[in-house]
């Protein structure tokens, strides 16, 4: 009995011991991952279409890791989540961003992380609230979708029913307008030969003006000096002039002002006498036209004889 217990005992412990080695085999593997790679989210706002769980993750073209999990975001399904797997060398900072690529037009999808300056801090990791979200950029071929798009509306836009009356009504009025000046191509033929006719008439009369201003303009600047010498003595005279004036009226002061205060308050009465002289004047210059023998003789004027 003591044989086999010992036996039982040897194989427990022995069992247990496997089971320990195990267990440290898996938390060191598991810490020698967790130690070489690092997780991180992001948060598509569009359709990662062609994208799959363990898809490649390139940092500017070198492949840095895999895509771990793809899920659609609780709060929002319009949203994706993926869970990324990323070698714990690679610099992802705060500005990195990302983006759905593909290898050609028909490759395979994949993320493209880019950016990323090296005066910018790293993302840190390691947070309890899950891994570090990098944030997203649009793929070219969202670009192209969203350009598509606002190309579609502004062509429907353009192409409503009212712009197609009006681009109809505008070809008929050109199609009228072309037939018209067909039927007047001779007019217009003429209208064109007497326009350049025209414009040989205004070139020879530019011509013949240029050809005149400039001999004015020559005769002018020759009698330019004769003009000024002339000009500078008539100011010469005109200065000697005002100084005699000057001159004239200094010596005069006494007597202008003496004229200015004295004689020419005499002038206002003799301006009231000179006209009632002249009303007087007047009055016996209209009786001397009516009557003047009855002016000159008086009451004694012979009466005119007046036979019946």
């Amino acid at each position: 009995m003591e044989t086999k217990a010992n036996y039982v005992l040897i194989g427990s412990f022995t069992v247990l011991l496997t089971v320990l080695l195990l267990l440290f085999a898996l938390w060191a593997s598991h810490f020698s991952s967790s130690r070489n790679w690092h997780q991180y989210q992001i948060i598509f706002s569009e359709p990662v279409t062609g994208l799959t769980e363990g898809g490649s993750v390139q940092y500017n073209g070198l492949a840095v890791g895999t895509v771990e999990d793809l899920n659609l975001d609780e709060r929002d399904p319009r949203k994706v989540v993926a869970l990324l797997k990323l070698k714990a060398n690679t610099p992802i900072k705060v500005d990195t961003r990302a983006k759905l690529s593909q290898q050609g037009i028909t490759g395979v999808p994949f993320i493209l992380l880019s950016g990323g300056s090296p005066d910018s801090p790293l993302l840190e990791t390691g947070n309890d609230s899950g891994p570090p979200i990098i944030r997203t950029e649009p793929s070219a071929l969202q670009n192209i979708s969203d350009t598509a798009n606002r190309l579609v509306a502004r062509l429907d836009q353009l192409l409503s029913d009212d712009n197609v009356e009006r681009i109809s009504a505008t070809l008929a009025n050109l199609e009228k307008t072309t037939d018209t000046l067909a039927n007047r191509r001779e007019d217009i033929g003429a209208l064109i030969v007497n326009a350049k006719l025209a414009s040989a008439s205004l070139k020879a009369t530019l011509d013949t003006a240029n050809g005149t201003l400039q001999g004015l303009d020559k005769h002018l600047v020759q009698r330019l000096p004769a003009l000024l010498d002339k000009l500078d003595a008539t100011v010469a005279k005109l200065d000697a002039t005002a100084g005699n004036a000057n001159a004239l009226l200094e010596e005069n002061r006494p007597a202008l002002k003496r004229f200015t205060h004295d004689d020419l308050s005499q002038v206002g009465p003799a301006l009231t006498e000179l006209r009632a002289l002249l009303r007087e004047l007047r009055g016996v210059s209209k009786q001397l036209d009516d009557n003047p023998a009855r002016y000159i003789l008086g009451h004694g004027a012979p009466k005119e004889f007046d036979p019946k």
